[in-house]
């Protein structure tokens, strides 16, 4: 039996939430965090020649940049590929007033 693409998401969300609920995830990740927010530093203040509290507030801005940039991406992306999120931002099966009719394998 094949298992529909909605199931094995639905699968993979709860395989998620479950390492989730045993690791934490933000220990493991942090070191990249910070390096990963660092080039948002860099890339507003190459010299260091501004004051901590304006290459914060700059750094910050050009991370909402990115990121918005990012998801104008991606929608772009899932709309031209058919895959754009339903109603609430998620897949039908994942959503409580949607029954599920292919069990979970």
């Amino acid at each position: 039996m094949t298992i529909s693409t909605a199931a094995r998401s639905r699968a993979g969300f709860i395989g998620a939430m479950v390492q989730h609920a045993r690791h934490d995830a933000r220990a493991t990740t942090a070191a990249a965090r910070v390096a990963a927010l660092a080039r948002f530093d860099r890339e507003v203040d190459p010299t260091n020649s501004l004051t901590p509290a304006e290459r914060s507030r700059r750094a910050e801005f050009a991370r909402k940049a990115y990121f918005a940039r990012l998801a104008l991406k991606s929608a772009r992306v899932r709309r031209r590929n058919g895959t754009a999120a339903l109603e609430g931002g998620r897949p039908a099966a994942w959503r409580s007033d949607v029954a599920v009719v292919e069990p979970l394998r």
